[in-house]
């Protein structure tokens, strides 16, 4: 096995070295523990790779950051893009019935928002045989991969992972486009964004995929499969350095392949929360995880004889990042997780400086201080130049605020998300009192010179 920061096979910028050597210790350990052919793994930090390495069996023959690993269901990230470069086109809405843009489905009342977020109610698998372990050319019709039975759930009432769901947002992106997604996702995504080494098909240098038995030191190659209809589940391959510039789009955006508002609309939860993973969630194509306090957000992947996992943290502006040429054994997820955690731990990374806020609205900070929603007091602060109203105290309801044009601003958290507040001013200029959503916040608990529904008597 090939394990060191000082092998070829490792890449380190600017971090210390006790923390690149925690971060390869954590790879060779998931590796052997794992009994893993090769494990590749990358961290990110604001924006960038900062670092990668790997650990293999082969002594001398560790793979880079430009060897490919099929990287199975993080594909599913790519096809939510391209459907959400759809949306903010106009080119469909995610209130949609797939129906509308794909006609002779057995399924056309779903949503594209449901089929993002996994809540169509569709089946986790197509019909048999395994597709992930046939050719595609078994199933050449969206009506193969569907079959006679693929409701399972009520749509949009629970979340129910399905890969034939995302077969479908593949076809409709080649609907509307007019082209294969895989074109166009070369063009729309992976050329702008630098990513050469991600493809359909495996380009040398690729790992080879492996079986490990569970109870022998043995192992047999497994085979490659093109998947067809399916591929938008898990076709494509790629590397830790290209997933690197992928897990910084992720965080960030880019402009002409998708804004950094649309990706936070993407790593908002769009499920019902499962019972079953209480730490665990998924918004529109990206899955979602709680982990060390963080809200993590990507997504994991398997095809047989690989497996993959990307995390992002956009509060800690990290990302972790790990591959292996297994079907099953280490545990990549977790591994992603730990690089984050083990760089944020030995290197903190600095907070932005504070400044003052740029061409800041006088009326703003007119309004800020103390509010009352009946007997509940609120403070309203301005923070980078966006109100936010919280409860004094930090519990109970509370958001952020986007100014509108009209002068008014809209709730972007929790109970209030969506929810107009408007200033209402008095004869004279000033300012009476605010409404959301019907709701009268004014300076003084139940202020009397307020239109307080129901009237208020004044305290004695």
């Amino acid at each position: 096995m090939t394990a060191g920061t000082d092998s070829p096979q490792a890449y380190q910028d600017g971090l210390l070295p006790g923390t690149r050597r925690a971060l390869m210790h954590r790879v060779a350990v998931e590796q052997a523990a794992g009994r893993a052919p090769s494990v590749s793994a990358a961290l990110v930090r604001d924006g960038r790779m900062v670092w990668n390495g790997s650990a293999s069996m082969v002594e001398g023959h560790a793979p880079d950051a430009g060897t490919q690993y099929r990287i199975g269901s993080i594909t599913k990230t790519f096809v939510a893009v391209l459907v959400m470069r759809l949306r903010d086109e106009g080119r469909l809405e995610l209130t949609d019935p797939i129906g509308v843009h794909l006609g002779g489905l057995s399924v056309p009342g779903v949503t594209v928002g449901q089929l993002l977020a996994h809540t169509a109610g569709l089946a986790s698998e197509t019909p048999g045989p395994w597709w992930e372990r046939t050719p595609g050319e078994l199933r050449p019709e969206l009506a193969d991969i569907l079959g006679p039975a693929p409701v399972k759930h009520p749509a949009g009432r629970r979340h129910h992972y399905s890969n034939p769901g995302f077969a479908l947002l593949g076809a409709l992106v080649e609907e509307v486009r007019g082209r294969s997604w895989g074109e166009v996702l070369q063009e729309e995504v992976l050329d702008p964004l630098g990513m050469d080494r991600t493809s359909l098909r495996p380009q040398p240098p690729a790992a080879g995929g492996f079986a490990v038995h569970p109870l022998a030191d043995a192992m047999v190659p497994e085979a490659v499969q093109q998947t067809g209809r399916m591929a938008p589940a898990g076709e494509l391959w790629s590397t830790t350095a290209d997933l690197s510039r992928w897990a910084a789009f992720l965080a960030a955006g880019h402009d002409g392949v998708l804004a950094a508002g649309t990706l936070a609309d993407m790593r908002e939860s769009a499920a019902p929360a499962d019972t079953s993973q209480p730490d665990g969630g998924y918004g529109l194509g990206l899955q979602l995880l709680r982990r060390n306090g963080w809200a993590l957000a990507g997504h994991t992947g398997s095809m047989p004889g690989f497996l993959a996992a990307l995390w992002v943290s956009t509060e800690r502006r990290s990302a972790g990042i790990a591959l292996a040429n297994c079907t099953s054994g280490p545990a990549v997820s977790d591994l992603a997780v730990d690089l984050m955690r083990i760089a944020d731990e030995a290197e903190p990374p600095f907070p932005a400086p504070w400044q003052p806020a740029e061409d800041l609205d006088p009326a703003l900070v007119e309004l800020t201080g103390p509010w009352y929603w009946g007997t509940a007091g609120f403070l309203l602060r301005v923070v980078g130049g966006q109100p936010e109203l919280r409860r004094m105290g930090g519990q109970g309801r509370g958001t952020r605020f986007h100014v509108e044009p009209d002068g008014t601003w809209t709730g972007l958290e929790g109970y209030y998300a969506g929810e107009t507040l408007r200033v209402v001013r008095r004869a004279d200029g000033s300012v009476g009192h605010l409404d959301l959503g019907s709701f009268v916040f004014t300076r003084e608990p139940y202020d009397p010179q307020a239109p307080v529904p129901g009237g208020f008597p004044g305290w004695h």
